[in-house]
């Protein structure tokens, strides 16, 4: 969130009543803000820096405070409640386990575990054959790391060569960290990994991506190649691939990714996909990959796994996954009770209450709604990217400078009036509102963002 510190003196703002929002107080609440200063106080600062609204409970696609407020949640806790704010599936397996109790087993075998591993095999395809369980995203990209290079020592590779994408996101954990594509963020480790390389992103508005997807993969590889002295059958063993460009929402164009998975085939290179955003519907399929005419080696699932607990899990071949010797890979959380039973009920309630259907269709609704937000302020808001109930308003102005702090603005301003937004602290706002929101109040959050934007415009621009 870049260091956005946005105001904890109460404001007086306009009173919200309508059938998914209240706001009845000033904002932040005033009563609220000497307990979030004694959690600053108490907690280290790099938690910090979201609005100043204390959640007491969320139901659905709304999060309430307890002094009467109502938010329309287009967060989904960042991209974690797609099935919806305490889906009743999820509560009901959750109360079957504690009423056995049943809370850890660490990896001792239980029949939720055993009945999510079958799940999750029939509803993927079918080179995913097993799966490993984590407790967060870092753990599960850490982990499809580990799994390539030892993929890779196996063919002969003389490196342990990773490629990813300048931009890209990939935990905070070292491994991840230095998979990352920004350089700032792993200053800290004081070394790079020399066998971890970054590729450009091929950003669908640059011209030489417009002009062939292809022969921009083909010239930055070759490229890196060059410079590095690596022969990529000898020296790569994998690919780690965002979904999408996190901060906006930004897919890879046709052609770039199939050039990319044909000349992995060729060369003996994995391709692991990071699916923590992209996961579970949220871009009107099960998996975010399934945009693209490829199918990958490993996917790095979590967020909307379990649509509330901390879930992470790797997908392979039994191949890749059975790399590791009997008990080389476990985490303390692996496998939790309560976790495989709420991504179990989670994925019942993706299939079965149609919340993959529901994110397909009612993200064509919402594009549609957000491609007349910038017809109407071009001046400001230069791209909408993203596909289902995801997507990204990118703010820049006529010059193309990215109009970060018009972000800010716009995000506070949505809190005053009852709407909940992902703020980056980048020119980007980002939108997913939980699957299971309704269309009207789909469509109530989006013309609310388009009165903060007037509002935010008239004031700074």
């Amino acid at each position: 969130m870049a260091g956005v510190s946005f105001t904890h003196q109460p404001q007086d703002v306009a009173h919200v009543e309508t059938k998914y929002r209240t706001i009845k107080t000033k904002i932040p609440v005033p009563e609220s803000v000497p307990l979030l200063e004694e959690m600053y106080a108490l907690e280290c600062r790099a938690m910090h820096g979201q609005l100043p609204v204390i959640w007491d409970s969320a139901d659905n696609f709304q999060v309430k405070d307890k002094w009467g407020n109502v938010w329309l949640d287009f967060t989904s806790t960042i991209f974690v409640a797609n099935a919806g704010h305490a889906n009743q599936r999820i509560i009901d397996r959750l109360q079957q386990l504690l009423n056995k109790p049943l809370l850890h087993s660490y990896t001792y075998a239980h029949d939720t575990r055993i009945a999510y591993l079958r799940k999750l095999n029939e509803v993927t395809a079918a080179q995913f054959e097993k799966a490993f369980m984590l407790s967060a995203g870092t753990e599960a990209t850490e982990v499809a790391l580990k799994l390539m290079r030892m993929q890779g020592a196996k063919e002969g590779k003389r490196k342990g060569g990773i490629v990813c994408f300048s931009g890209a996101y990939h935990g905070r954990t070292m491994g991840a960290q230095m998979m990352t594509g920004n350089v700032a963020a792993k200053e800290w480790i004081g070394h790079h990994d020399a066998q971890i390389h970054h590729l450009p992103f091929p950003y669908p508005w640059l011209e030489e991506v417009q002009q062939s997807p292809k022969a921009f993969f083909e010239r930055t590889f070759e490229q890196m190649c060059e410079q590095q002295g690596l022969s990529a059958k000898e020296d790569i063993c994998g690919f780690m691939i965002e979904t999408f460009q996190g901060w906006g929402a930004v897919f890879y164009p046709d052609g770039f990714l199939e050039a990319l998975a044909d000349f992995a085939k060729e060369n003996k290179i994995l391709i692991a996909f990071d699916e923590m955003q992209a996961g579970f519907g949220r871009t009107g399929t099960l998996f975010g990959y399934e945009h693209y005419n490829i199918e990958p080696d490993l996917l790095c699932l979590g967020k909307g796994a379990s649509s509330g607990l901390p879930l992470s899990i790797v997908m392979g071949s039994q191949e890749l996954m059975d790399l590791p010797d009997i008990g080389s890979m476990s985490s303390t959380h692996s496998a939790n009770p309560l976790c495989c039973a709420a991504g179990l009920a989670n994925l019942e309630a993706l299939f079965e209450d149609g919340l993959i259907d529901n994110s397909m269709v009612l993200g064509r609704v919402l594009h549609r709604k957000l491609s007349e937000l910038k017809d109407r302020y071009p001046n400001v808001i230069s791209k909408i990217c993203g596909k289902g109930l995801l997507a990204a308003v990118i703010f820049e102005n006529a010059n193309g400078e990215p109009l970060s702090e018009l972000c800010d603005k716009v995000c506070e301003k949505a809190m005053q009036k009852g709407l909940l937004l992902v703020h980056t602290g980048r020119e980007s706002i980002k939108i997913a509102p939980p699957l299971s929101i309704e269309e009207d109040a789909l469509i109530e959050g989006v013309d609310v963002l388009a009165e903060c934007i007037a509002e935010a415009v008239e004031q700074t621009c």
